[in-house]
């Protein structure tokens, strides 16, 4: 059963007259054809695996061929990344291959080495092959409407798939606010290099720079559309809101989450996506939301979501459709 957000409300309890109830079923109407038109973005509150492979079956696009799988492996001494034994049964689902690239901070998954080391470590090379996709180069990916970047420097190894499954851990980031599906795709299928070309808005990929704030923001938008645009329609979005931290899965030492776990999301938009977690951590009523919610505002994190609409990679206007 599933139950949509949008409810549309046709008559007033005081309209009496014809006209009246003619106009405010006019108006129900454009308003339910709007509704139409938006992007769905599918919500269980419960987090659990068979949940995961609900959601994402809820979205009706199925992952065909060769399937990466984009997520986090953590940054060893983290510890909020999305378990193995959560994400076990969707992976195996799809036949999919988890994907990282190396860091560009150095730490203990800066090299391939290290990096599937700590995969190991974390228990995902248990669950799925894992590749580390710039372990023998990189490749380009072009921007087409940007400001900022030319090209999106991937991992080599991305043109070996045929869909992306997209698997992110929402939480804060120290740079960006907040991590969610763009910035999976963009900082996350970027190579060492391509992400400092990413945090650097473009000037350098030996060096992350002095950018303004919103040119970095930008800047990852600008990498989300290429991979988008490289994908088409092989892509899907699926984002499990829980350990809230203000601190990213690349932190070796995050803060302790401040407010309780929010659910399982996803959609075909991950502009959509990610405004649909912010909305949901802004409108619950748990007051350990003002650390993240702080985080998010303090790095100006939404101006991501207004550039990556601007682009045309997604809508910030949604329809929430909540699964039990």
């Amino acid at each position: 059963m599933k139950k949509t957000f949008q409810t549309l409300i046709c008559a007033a309890f005081t309209l009496a007259s014809t006209i009246g109830c003619g106009h405010a079923q006019s108006s129900e109407n454009k308003a339910a054809e709007s509704s139409e038109n938006l992007p769905k973005v599918y919500f269980y509150k419960e987090i659990n695996s068979e949940n995961l492979v609900k959601i994402y079956e809820a979205l009706g696009r199925e992952a065909k061929g060769k399937v990466a799988v984009k997520l986090s492996t953590g940054e060893p001494g983290g510890h909020n990344f999305l378990q193995p034994a959560l994400i076990k049964d969707l992976v195996q689902k799809v036949n999919g291959t988890i994907v990282e690239c190396n860091t560009a901070y150095g730490g203990k998954r800066g090299d391939t080495q290290s990096h599937l080391q700590a995969a190991k470590d974390h228990g995902f090379t248990a669950i799925a092959p894992v590749d580390i996709m710039d372990a023998e180069g990189e490749t380009e990916l072009p921007v087409t409407g940007g400001k900022h970047l030319k090209s999106d420097i991937v991992g080599k190894n991305y043109l070996n798939y045929d869909f992306t499954v997209v698997l992110s851990h929402f939480k804060g980031h120290a740079m960006g606010g907040f991590g969610g599906a763009i910035k999976n795709i963009s900082i996350g299928i970027a190579s060492s290099n391509g992400k400092r070309n990413i945090h650097s808005a473009g000037a350098s990929t030996t060096s992350w720079g002095n950018p303004e704030q919103d040119d970095f923001l930008e800047s990852m938008a600008e990498a989300a559309k290429a991979v988008i645009d490289h994908c088409g329609e092989n892509i899907l979005y699926i984002s499990v809101a829980n350990n809230l931290s203000v601190d990213c899965d690349c932190d070796s030492s995050p803060a302790d989450p401040q407010m309780g776990d929010i659910g399982i999301l996803a959609s075909l938009d991950p502009v959509a996506l990610d405004k649909a977690c912010t909305d949901l951590v802004r409108s619950s009523k748990d007051h350990g939301k003002i650390h993240l919610i702080e985080r998010i505002d303090s790095r100006h994190g939404m101006h991501t979501l207004d550039y990556a609409e601007q682009l045309g990679i997604g809508s910030q206007k949604y329809e929430l459709v909540e699964l039990d």
